[in-house]
């Protein structure tokens, strides 16, 4: 049965997302939903990127609820573990 997590790197320049992002993958299996949230266009490239070079699935856009974290934008850098790039 997958999982569903959800990392909030909101607010965290980086490496700190990447580094959120690891530890999540770390403690997950295959078929599990990583979702990063982050304030920023290059934290959402780095998250992607690092997820991409571990053989997983990813997708990008913004929160379904709109989320805004001041008068940043929020991204959702939407993980499946074991798929492919």
């Amino acid at each position: 049965m997958s999982r569903k997590r959800e990392v909030d790197a909101r607010g965290l320049s980086c490496p700190q997302p990447v580094v959120l992002a690891q530890r999540a993958l770390a403690a997950s299996a295959a078929g599990d939903i990583i979702e990063v949230l982050v304030d920023n266009v290059a934290a959402c490239e780095n998250v992607s990127r690092f997820a991409k070079s571990k053989g997983c699935r990813v997708e990008t856009g913004l929160p379904a609820d709109g989320a805004r974290n001041g008068d940043d934008d929020c991204y959702v850098v939407k993980i499946t573990v074991g798929g492919r790039p």
